[in-house]
């Protein structure tokens, strides 16, 4: 840290330069920071890299590890442990480096063989979906980024959050602990959101209608956006009120369909939340929840 708080110029690597690693390295070479190597073996990886991270030396990950400051891990979760194990056996990491993953069901202790070498270690989680493009640069300053560190290592947390702060994001600290919850929060949300969007549009381009992404669009985005303002208040349409004869209408038509299982386990969830929220007598609730059995 320097005398205004904020990390000193560091010397950062990537690993790898994929959609996340290519745009928070641009990202935190844009705050003055150098990237001086990144990793790159897909022919999309070095696109994006030439692109984003332009000029950067493409490396093996034990030389971008070796001549960096600050090595930013961004690969899939279930090679993060592995490739942690080989830079220490391959003497890549050493004392006084920022070690940071990128994994959100993950916190600090996968990085404990760095650790023990004395390097400082991180999980900074951006919330936020990537394309790998410029794009997401401008995206990142509406975005938060989940940040974790050793408990009770204040030092450590604080250089988290400057880093994010550097890159005009939000931070959010997620203790250890939490880590997969909240991971499996953000994935639930966020995943199945767009599984449930595509349903839906499917449902209606397969029975005519022309050009459903415009018919719902507005709708979707009103109820996110009340769900997030008014929470269980927001709930409409007939589970929140207890419809049973417009729900049968649609156990009925969607009968023939692969969405009924899903469309039935939501509505139920629908019903469950509508009466702890007071929506729903406990008696109709009850009608809705048979009707679905039935």
């Amino acid at each position: 840290m320097d005398a205004t708080g904020r990390p000193a110029r560091l010397a950062v690597g990537i690993i790898s330069a994929g959609r996340v690693g290519s745009v928070l390295g641009a990202a935190l070479a844009r705050t003055g920071h150098v990237v001086v190597g990144a990793s790159a073996v897909s022919s999309h990886s070095l696109r994006r890299a030439e692109e984003l991270l332009p000029g950067v030396p493409i490396l093996d990950p034990p030389g971008v590890a070796a001549i960096a400051d600050l090595v930013l891990l961004a690969v899939p979760d279930d090679e993060l442990a592995g490739l942690v194990r080989g830079l220490v056996a391959t003497n890549s990491l050493r004392a006084g480096q920022i070690i940071v993953h990128t994994s959100g069901a993950q916190g600090v202790g996968v990085l404990a063989p760095a650790a023990e070498l004395g390097a400082l270690t991180l999980a900074l989680h951006p919330v936020m979906t990537f394309t790998g493009r410029s794009e997401d640069l401008l995206r990142m300053t509406a975005a938060c980024v989940g940040v974790t560190a050793a408990d009770g290592d204040e030092a450590a947390w604080s250089v988290g959050e400057a880093l994010v702060v550097e890159m005009d994001a939000e931070p959010v600290r997620v203790p250890e602990p939490i880590r997969p919850l909240y991971h499996a929060a953000l994935a639930h949300g966020a995943n199945h959101l767009i599984t449930l969007v595509r349903d839906a549009v499917d449902l209606l381009t397969g029975a005519g209608v022309a050009d459903a992404e415009r018919l719902i669009g507005p709708l979707l985005s009103a109820a996110l956006d009340n769900a997030l303002r008014h929470g269980d208040r927001a709930l409409t349409g007939p589970v929140a009120r207890g419809d049973t004869g417009t729900l049968r209408k649609h156990l009925d038509v969607l009968a023939e369909h692969e969405v009924l299982p899903a469309y039935k386990v939501l509505a139920r969830r629908t019903a469950d939340r509508a009466e702890a929220a007071g929506l729903l007598k406990p008696d109709t609730a009850e009608d809705v929840r048979t009707t679905l059995e039935d």
